[in-house]
């Protein structure tokens, strides 16, 4: 496995991961800490972007991408009303997967571009 791809893997299993942990316990974060969380996630969301997404997979991922932020953005007022820290979860995944959508879909304009 090469070095990007295995520090695109972990970037993605580790904000996973702290996006989850992060969503359940925002209400008990203090307000510095949870702008420092939000800053770190979206700074894994870029590594993501940048070094786990190549090639073929670009399609199914700005695909899968679009459609967890368009339910999450539709979806959310539902969720929170019935389940606040399911939507705090979902925020924090936003969180990462927003700017990892982002960074692979202007590395995909750009290949676009170039051919």
């Amino acid at each position: 496995m090469a070095k990007k791809n295995l520090i695109g893997s972990w970037a993605f299993l580790i904000g996973v991961i702290l996006a989850v942990i992060a969503g359940l316990f925002t209400s008990s974060l203090s307000a510095n800490l949870a702008t420092a969380l939000s800053a770190i996630l979206i700074i894994i969301g870029l590594i993501v972007g940048l070094f786990n997404v190549t090639g073929k997979e670009v399609g199914p991922f700005l695909i899968s991408g679009l459609a967890l932020i368009i339910a999450s953005a539709f979806g959310n007022a539902v969720i929170v009303r019935t389940l606040p820290a399911l939507g705090d979860v979902l925020m924090a995944l936003l969180t990462v997967f927003i700017p990892a959508t982002i960074i692979v879909a202007i590395k995909n304009v750009f290949t676009l571009a170039k051919n």
